[in-house]
């Protein structure tokens, strides 16, 4: 198969398109032919060590795709010819390529009604922002949240998701992403570059953080007593809060099937669209990873393999 993979940490010149072997599928799981894979912010810190290193060569970056099942092993739930996607478990990685073998618990059956590129657009920031504010932030409606750039693919998902459920949306946006955060809800938009947004942000009962660094610590002073924030760009752990009246939560992003049925029932009734898409071939995917290490994107940078 092809595949888009490297053999040591590194820059993106790491990165090599070639030919890997043909996974197999074990008890339990399905080989699928991807159609599409997304990119996304994990995968070029994956690739330049800031995790935990890999421990094997050759390495497939990738989290998430959308594509057929060709090969089903024993125990799995599918039938070959099942439309499929999802999010990998947590430990395995390696969508940049045109087959994949994973556990068949984690995948759930496409929507007939929706392209491999949509559905696997919502997969992982879908799976990322409704555990983020459906279980660690137990928004509520009336509540007021602020989400931490806006324009992001999971910042983007969850103001949707969060005017569904009822809250009233605060969101950080470059003055270019102001009317497409706009366009997905979001009651308030405060520019970044111009404006300290804790001068002009208070009493939120939440935070959703998706920036990291100065921008997460600083997230703590808009928040109400008894406010709560999550983070999911400040590392493995949450940062320890600024003040002892609030709490700082680390979303435990797991893998299972419900989650993509979530997602795709969200998608359904309408409640979140698919976000702006910039497309590229396998083999382009180190462009697409550069753009996605830049941090200003907005929406969702796609692999389109079939």
């Amino acid at each position: 198969m092809k595949a888009v993979y490297f053999n040591e940490h590194g820059g993106p010149d790491v990165l090599q398109y070639g030919e890997l072997p043909d996974p197999v599928a074990g008890e339990g799981q399905i080989v699928a032919d991807i159609h599409t894979a997304s990119v996304n912010g994990a995968d070029w810190k994956v690739r330049v060590g800031s995790y935990a290193p890999v421990s094997y060569f050759p390495y497939i970056c990738g989290r998430d795709f959308s594509g057929v099942v060709t090969e089903v092993g024993a125990g799995a739930d599918f039938t070959v010819g099942d439309e499929v996607f999802g999010v990998l478990p947590v430990g395995q990685e390696g969508t940049y390529c045109e087959k994949v073998a994973t556990k068949a618990s984690v995948l759930a059956k496409k929507p007939e009604n929706v392209s491999h590129m949509d559905i696997d657009a919502l997969s992982l920031i879908g799976l990322t922002a409704v555990i983020s504010l459906e279980e660690t932030l137990n928004l509520k409606s009336g509540e007021k949240i602020l989400i931490q750039g806006g324009a992001g693919g999971v910042a983007g998902f969850a103001i949707q998701l969060a005017k569904h459920i009822g809250a009233h949306v605060v969101t950080t946006a470059s003055a270019r992403n102001h009317d497409y955060v706009r366009g997905l809800g979001a009651d308030e938009i405060i520019d970044y570059n111009a404006v300290d947004f804790t001068e002009v942000v208070s009493d939120c009962d939440a935070v959703f953080e998706t920036v990291g660094g100065e921008v997460g610590l600083k997230s703590f002073g808009v928040l109400k007593p008894g406010g709560r924030a999550a983070f999911i760009a400040s590392g493995m752990q949450a940062p320890e809060p600024t003040r002892d009246d609030v709490a700082s939560l680390r979303p435990a992003v797991g893998r299972d099937r419900p989650y993509m049925e979530r997602v795709a029932e969200l998608f359904a009734a309408g409640a979140v669209t698919v976000p702006e898409l910039q497309i590229f071939d396998l083999k382009d995917a180190v462009e697409a990873q550069n753009i996605s290490e830049s941090r200003h994107l907005r929406g969702k940078l796609m692999l389109k393999i079939r």
